[in-house]
Order: C-alpha cells, then structure tokens, then sequence
C-alpha cells in the first residue's frame, strides 16, 4: 500500500474499535445459558495464522464450557454428546454461512464402556467392581491403557446453508478416520508422566484433515486450555465496583489519563487466572475460506442441540437421555459480551437464538447502547465532586450512533466489510492483512498500530476489554495517533465525549506473551493439582 491507503486502513479499521465495545468474554451471558453450561461459549478468535511457516492460514477458536477450576474432578469437563458444535464462515456477505464446521462428541469408558475394573476381595469372597475415577495410573501420549475414560469426536464440513447444504464427513490424515480424539483434561501433574508435562501430552491430540477441493491440510484440535481472557469479572459485574481508569490524572489533562484514585492495572485483577476452557481450534489455507468474496470473511460460533430430550428413569452411561427432533441453536457468540452488556435481559435468549441475518431486530442495542449510560449512572456525581466540575453527561451524546451501525454491522467499504452488506453481528476478519508475530503483536490491535489484530479479527492476546472501554465512551471522538498522525477520523467531534480522553480500563491487562506462538496458540491449562 502506499502512504495514503495506509493511513486510511489505519482510521477506517481503528474506527471500526466503536462497533466492538463491551468486547470480551461471554460467560454466563443469558439466562437460558446458564442451563447449559456445556454449551456455552466464552470467547470466539478469528486471525491470520502467526505461527513461523503458517502465514497462508487462519486460525478459528471456540471456547466452551466457563469458569472451570482445574480441580473440578472426579468428572472433570466433557462436551455434550447429544450437541452439535459449530464453528460458521461467511465469505461472500449475505449474513449466510457459506462453510460451517460442526463437530458431534462420542464419550466412552474404557473395554467398551464396561469401565475399568479392580477384584477387590480376598479369595472365594472375590468380586469385580469398576473404578469411581477417569484414570488408574500414569497416562502419557505413548501409553493411554490407565485412562478409564475417552472423548471421540467427529468433524463435518457443511457448504452452503448449515441446515440444507452439502455435507462431508472429513478424515483424520493420522488414522485415515472418520474419528478424532480429545484429551483427558489436566487431572494433575501425577497423571500426565511425559518428560515434557502436560503439553507433550495435548500435542499429539493435533490431527491434520483434508479439505475439499483444498490443496493444503487443515489442522484441528479439540482440549482443556487454561482460559485465555482476562477481565475484573466480580467487581465489574458489581455495579463497576472500582474506578474503571487510570488514576494518574483528571480528564481533560490532554494526556489521555483517568481520574484520581483510580484503579491500578494488576494480574491479580483477573478473576479468570485460575480457570481453564474447552477449546475448539480449526486452522485453515485462507484460500479456502474466502471462495470467490473479496478476502474478508465473517465468522461465529454456535451450539445446538436436538428440540427434545427425555430423560431415561433408570440412566446408565451409555444410555441417560433419549434426545430428538429438530436441531435448535441454543448458543451463539461472534464478538463476545454483545450479549452480555449489549443485548436487553429480555432479548438474550432471543439473541443466543438467533442468525446474523435477522440482527436487525436488535438495532436499537447499536442505536442507543445502554452501557455508556450506565456508566453515566454510576460515576458522574463522583467524577463532578472529586473534580469540582459539572459535566452534563460521562456518555457520548451523538444519537443515533450510525457510527456504531456502520463498525457493527456492516464493516467498512474496502477494509473490514464483506462484498455484499447485510447487516450482522459477526468478527470480521481481512484475511489479506498479514499476520504480525507474537513477540511484535501490540495487545491493542490496530489502535496500537497493529493493523492485524482487534477488531481486524481477534487474537487471544489481544487486550479488547480496554479498548472497548476507551472507545463507548468517546475516545474516537477525539483526534488518534495514526502512524504517528494525530488523526480526525470525523465520526463525533470532542463535545459529543466529555470523558473521551480518559484512560479506561478494567485493571487486567493481557498480552500475547501468555499465550503459545504454535497452534492451537492458548496455553497449557492449569493442572488440577497445582
């Protein structure tokens, strides 16, 4: 690019920030939800591969099952056999996955579901009984026969619509399978006994898949990881129970600072450090992705599951539930927290159900976003006594917010915005902007001058709670550094933002350097036994 199409790349794609606010994670996002935890998904990534020697790919990650402490045996945190796990692409704009990935879960025990077995007694008063844990001894990549427990997991590729498209069961390259295996997850460092931990372990659950009409292979992997957001989530979550900036200045300075007194940026401020996910990683040729759109692809998750179970009165473990009907989408994430502090508590479920096609239903959310205003709430009456001043309003006053319909729902023409505009709640991700490494990666994206990170996609280390913040309330409506450039981007002016300036933040900062430069990229979980 030259100079010029550079810089507006830069603002357009910065721009974009606004659209993505309260962008983090989406644990526990809706009441229904909550009923199945399984099935909920955390945090959704999307970005150009940056692996050494994988600059041609894409990596997508779905992350499952919240809030999971690593200590939580004896059953520990298996998928859903009765679900369908997906991960959708849309290449050519219409809102319409046009590739959806699905995988379906198979749980067994071992000796074909029989369970291992102790004979504990002495003899003539002998008896046979099975074993109340998922291992009896070391389990390592080599030697698995202690594993009392196993998770298989098939993986489909479904073009066009995922309810009436074309389906291919795709093959595992190592066994020639149409099977997958998942790892145990990490019970404790006395379980796993390969030289080299845990990992040593996971790794050999990497498989390599062929991919219709693709020249390249595809990777998967299915596993517990420890969990890659980070976020003050009690505090937050109690009414913002702490100074949400930096407390080393007073807005209005004209350095960017936050109130006096405010919160201090500390891993101990991320309330997810200990827990661990379960994460769904696909890596992909980016050729294979785009089809025939113009190199920007849309992309979610979801979960689903059949309309109708019923429950077995004499459950065994093979057989506890008889599930049919209709597959009904119960889950579903794109840029996460939309749903959390976005979406109205009447419209969660609604939205968890719902298809990037018909988000215009929730256009009021984009409109008049609440959180700015429940900020205003909050600190206002703190912000005008501790500064003596008498700010009006803490939120951005330009309504309605059409900036945040164009970030939001649309993209931007020739950056972020697919070949045909459909207005959809969906990460958008340029696949021909090249991967930055992970030792260079700036955990503020593009507002960092990292033109390949958030919103442009999203990587696990990229620190999006505090851009978010920054961003709803106003900080675009001042001028942003933009290759060096103090830059109007010309979408509200400083009067529309009277805190725009102010250094947000939760106080939980994340980087790249708490994650892998390998796939699937997230980092070992925590061991059980730590």
């Amino acid at each position: 690019m030259n100079k010029s199409s550079s810089t507006l790349v830069l603002s357009l794609l910065a721009s974009a920030i606004i659209g993505q606010f309260a962008h983090a994670s989406s644990h526990r996002e809706a009441p229904n939800i909550t009923r199945f935890p399984t099935l909920d998904s955390t945090d959704f990534y999307a970005f150009n591969s940056y692996e050494e020697g994988r600059g041609d790919y894409l990596t997508m990650i779905a992350n499952y099952i919240p809030l999971q402490d690593a200590y939580g045996g004896p059953n520990y945190f298996a998928m859903d056999p009765a679900a369908v796990y997906s991960i959708h692409i849309d290449n050519d704009g219409d809102a319409v996955e046009d590739m959806t990935f699905q995988l379906r879960f198979q749980s067994m025990l071992a000796n074909n579901n029989g369970g291992i077995a102790l004979t504990v007694g002495p003899e003539g008063n002998q008896r046979t009984v099975g074993v109340p844990l998922k291992n009896i001894g070391g389990v390592s990549a080599a030697d698995q026969s202690a594993a009392n427990f196993s998770e298989s997991y098939s993986l489909t590729l479904v073009n066009g619509p995922q309810s009436s498209g074309t389906a291919t069961v795709l093959q595992n390259a190592t066994s020639a399978m149409d099977s997958f295996q998942k790892p145990l997850d990490f019970i404790g460092n006395k379980t796993f006994t390969d030289a080299a931990g845990y990992q040593a372990y996971a790794d050999s659950f990497v498989y390599s898949f062929a991919l219709p009409g693709c020249d390249a292979m595809g990777k998967v992997f299915v596993g517990q990881r420890k969990d890659p957001f980070v976020v003050n989530l009690g505090n937050t979550f109690d009414l913002v129970n702490y100074v949400p900036v930096e407390g080393d200045s007073a807005p209005g300075a004209g350095d960017g600072g936050g109130f006096p007194g405010g919160i201090t940026q500390s891993a101990t401020n991320d309330d997810l450090i200990d827990k661990n996910v379960t994460s769904i990683a696909i890596e992909i040729p980016k050729v294979c992705a785009t089809g025939m759109g113009n190199g920007t692809i849309g992309a979610w998750t979801t979960a689903s599951l059949p309309q109708a179970r019923i429950l077995n009165p004499d459950a065994s473990f093979a057989s506890t539930e008889v599930n049919g009907g209709a597959l009904t989408q119960v889950s579903r994430l794109g840029n996460p927290l939309v749903n959390e502090l976005v979406i109205g508590l009447a419209d969660k479920d609604k939205f968890s159900s719902s298809q990037p096609k018909d988000d215009t239903q929730f256009a009021d959310f984009v409109t008049h976003p609440t959180l700015p205003e429940l900020l205003n709430i909050l600190f206002k009456d703190a912000v005008n006594t501790t500064l003596g001043a008498s700010i009006e309003t803490l939120a951005p006053t330009n309504f309605p917010r059409t900036d945040l319909v164009t970030a939001f729902l649309t993209g931007f023409e020739g950056v972020n915005q697919l070949s045909t505009v459909t207005p959809s709640e969906m990460l958008r991700l340029n696949t021909e902007i090249a991967a930055t490494p992970g030792a260079m990666q700036s955990p503020f994206g593009v507002a960092g001058d990292d033109l390949a990170g958030f919103p442009n996609g999203r990587r696990p280390g990229d620190d999006v709670v505090d851009i978010a913040l920054r961003v709803v309330m106003g900080r675009l409506c001042y001028p942003i550094p933009v290759g060096g450039v103090e830059t109007d981007l010309g979408l509200c002016t400083p009067d529309d933002a009277s805190v725009g300036n102010v250094s947000f933040t939760d106080g939980a900062p994340v980087d790249s350097s708490m994650m892998m430069n390998t796939f699937p990229y997230l980092a070992t979980p925590k061991s059980g036994s730590e």
